[in-house]
């Protein structure tokens, strides 16, 4: 044990990605059990880094220039041992070298140039073919083990608020099976129509006898609604959760989520909550929920919409390309549900 190493993690943004870290966060905590962990993010996404309990401290980035002057302080009288950089871009550089911890460490990625390299002590190189044929968190854990600490976890886990439990337990009431439909995703063309998530819907209440319930975001509740306006069946708003936590709380009530590939989906995984994740054209092998008790649906790829000649509906303004998402069909992601629920249901 080591009370004087002292660490600062950086990663800017999204939620899943840093939801993610906690699979580094756990072998750092288990490795010098009395380190003084901070992440460093973009306030946007702080508000989940309390949910994690190997997490002692949180900094976000200045948004305004007259803040960087105290932030910079505030980094100076952290006395930082050790900063693994998960994003190598100028301005974490800039924060890496502003530390002037002994050892810092970021990634050498092939196919991306590397940035600053003299700012770094410690670097971990990954191949493309390695980042595509692995979990992310495969490729993340390759930062602490460039400078020695060993893996041996994989867990990614994060623990709710008693207060946040306590408000999502009024919102859901207990007993029987209960389903929680997100119908939104950072891109807008990565969405599966209303009618579909309505048909989904009505099954699982007809079918299997479960509560439907969906959530959303302030810029997906017209989704939501538009699935309620299109079940036939009684679906349940639950839009009361304002917070990372509120959401990480309303999540761990529930025996299957159904969702995009999305931030979302990875505090579910987190809070143990059984997933069926709907995905387009991202890479499934890299970004699926973690865990063995969930369910990925995705067209086979690639498919004719990938490419630079690709035909409509491809959306050359979205950075994703593609409507692959809509290829799922209702019956594929009822079967998928319902197989969930099955295996649930045999968990407890």
């Amino acid at each position: 044990m080591n009370p004087s190493v002292r660490i600062l993690v950086i990663r800017r943004r999204y939620l899943g990605d840093i939801v993610l870290l906690g699979s580094v966060l756990r072998n750092l905590r288990l490795h010098w059990p009395q380190a003084h962990v901070t992440v460093l993010t973009e306030a946007a996404f702080a508000g989940v880094l309390g949910l994690n309990p190997d997490i002692n401290g949180a900094l976000t980035f200045p948004r305004k220039l007259g803040e960087w002057f105290g932030f910079i302080r505030a980094l100076r009288r952290a006395r930082f041992t050790h900063v693994l950089d998960f994003d190598n871009t100028d301005k974490t550089a800039l924060v890496t070298r502003l530390t002037s911890s002994p050892v810092r460490a970021t990634f050498n990625r092939e196919l991306i140039p590397f940035r600053y390299p003299r700012v770094y002590t410690h670097q971990a190189n990954v191949t493309n073919a390695f980042y595509d044929s692995h979990h992310i968190t495969d490729t993340y854990l390759a930062l602490p083990a460039a400078i020695g600490v060993p893996i041996v976890s994989r867990e990614v886990k994060l623990v709710p608020h008693r207060e946040d439990l306590s408000d999502a337990r009024r919102l859901v009431y207990p007993g029987g099976r209960k389903v929680l439909i997100h119908p939104g995703s950072r891109s807008t063309h990565r969405v599966w129509p209303a009618d579909r998530f309505a048909a989904v819907s009505d099954r699982l209440q007809d079918e299997l006898g479960a509560q439907v319930f969906v959530t959303a975001g302030p810029r997906e509740k017209s989704l939501a609604e538009a699935i309620r306006g299109r079940a036939v069946s009684h679906i349940v708003t639950a839009y009361e959760t304002k917070t990372v936590g509120g959401l990480a709380a309303l999540l761990a009530q529930f025996d299957l989520f159904i969702c995009h590939d999305s931030g979302p989906m990875h505090i579910a995984a987190a809070v143990n909550t059984p997933v069926v994740a709907l995905f387009g054209s991202q890479n499934a092998t890299i970004w699926r929920p973690l865990g063995d008790h969930h369910s990925v649906l995705q067209t086979p790829l690639p498919c004719a919409c990938i490419g630079a000649d690709a035909p409509m509906p491809c959306v050359r303004e979205d950075s994703y390309r593609s409507y692959c998402v809509r290829m799922l069909s209702t019956d594929e992601v009822f079967d998928a549900a319902a197989s969930r629920l099955q295996a649930s249901s045999e968990r407890y």
